[in-house]
């Protein structure tokens, strides 16, 4: 592994979050299963988080959900601590992550008692 690989990755401050870039990551399945399994509030290892993964994947996925300010990083040695930026994201974007965390993916013809927006 790099020395600079195991530097702290860079994170978007709290008030730079951007709406479209936090939807987008959001928007992937993978992506949006590592913010649930995440939605504890807990830093959790990410070999707990995604260990079916080939690691290209991984690394694309976390670098992605990081720099669009959704989670953020934390190495240790040589192991990568995540967590979720809740907090943040609900100061910029309030009730979005409950809205996104509350929804499930289901078919388009399942009936639901949810009333379209």
């Amino acid at each position: 592994m790099p020395a600079a690989a195991s530097a702290e990755p860079a994170h978007p401050a709290a008030d730079r979050l951007d709406l479209a870039e936090v939807l987008a990551a959001l928007g992937h399945p993978v992506r949006l299963e590592i913010v649930r399994k995440l939605a504890s509030g807990e830093e959790t290892f990410c070999g707990e988080v995604v260990p079916d993964l080939p690691r290209s994947s991984v690394t694309h996925h976390l670098r992605t959900l990081r720099e669009s300010g959704v989670i953020c990083q934390r190495p240790q040695g040589r192991k990568l601590y995540l967590a979720l930026r809740r907090e943040d994201l609900e100061i910029r974007f309030p009730g979005l992550l409950e809205l996104v965390l509350a929804c499930r993916s289901r078919p388009l013809d399942s009936d639901c008692d949810e009333q379209p927006l």
